[in-house]
């Protein structure tokens, strides 16, 4: 018996060991990202010629490009191109294949339930998420939440002409494990666009 309880405790210190490991790895990728966003954010401002909107802007897959400001979480998330579990890691990812603010199609960008979008639960219809790129600020306020399957794809789809942002993470937000459903929002671009 006492055999047991030992081997038990040291499995317990090996889990939370890797847990704070991989909470202290994701929480650094994160605010370098961020770091990495500020600073594109601030060289383009500081340069009278701003990068040109449109179907012009498309970052490579890993790379940093703007910020999720959501201002009633009070949250400054870093985009980084792409969904691959590396990329989640350090932020916020843009769905590839799918548009940026402008192009005039669907905006997807997904995070973790349990790291950038721990908190995503508390926002409501009317509130707005900013997306900061290169080339301007851009403002949508949320139109719509709803809960599907894991496997339902049918949410990413082309808007086209019209520009939507959904934004997906797992849920339930509490679940230990794969979560079994996607929280998705729906958001539409508010009347004043910052350029």
């Amino acid at each position: 018996m006492k055999k047991l309880a030992i081997l038990l405790v040291f499995c317990g210190i090996v889990f939370l060991s890797y847990g704070g490991y991989q909470w202290y790895k994701t929480t650094n990728a994160q605010k370098e990202s961020l770091a990495e966003a500020e600073n594109l954010l601030n060289q383009a401002n500081a340069t009278s010629e701003k990068q040109s909107p449109g179907t012009s802007f498309s970052p490579q897959h890993g790379e940093t490009s703007g910020i999720l400001h959501i201002p009633k979480l009070e949250a400054d998330l870093p985009i980084v191109e792409g969904t691959d579990e590396d990329d989640l890691e350090k932020g916020v990812g843009h769905y590839s294949g799918t548009a940026y603010p402008q192009q005039d199609d669907q905006i997807v960008l997904s995070g973790h339930r349990d790291t950038v979008f721990r908190r995503m639960g508390e926002l409501q219809l009317g509130d707005i998420l900013t997306v900061k790129l290169p080339y301007g600020d851009f403002s949508y306020e949320i139109v719509e939440t709803k809960v599907v399957p894991a496997d339902d794809l049918s949410v990413i789809a082309s808007t086209a002409p019209n520009e939507i942002l959904t934004v997906t993470t797992c849920y339930p937000f509490s679940y230990i494990g794969n979560a079994p459903d996607r929280y998705i929002i729906t958001a539409i671009p508010t009347k004043v666009q910052n350029k």
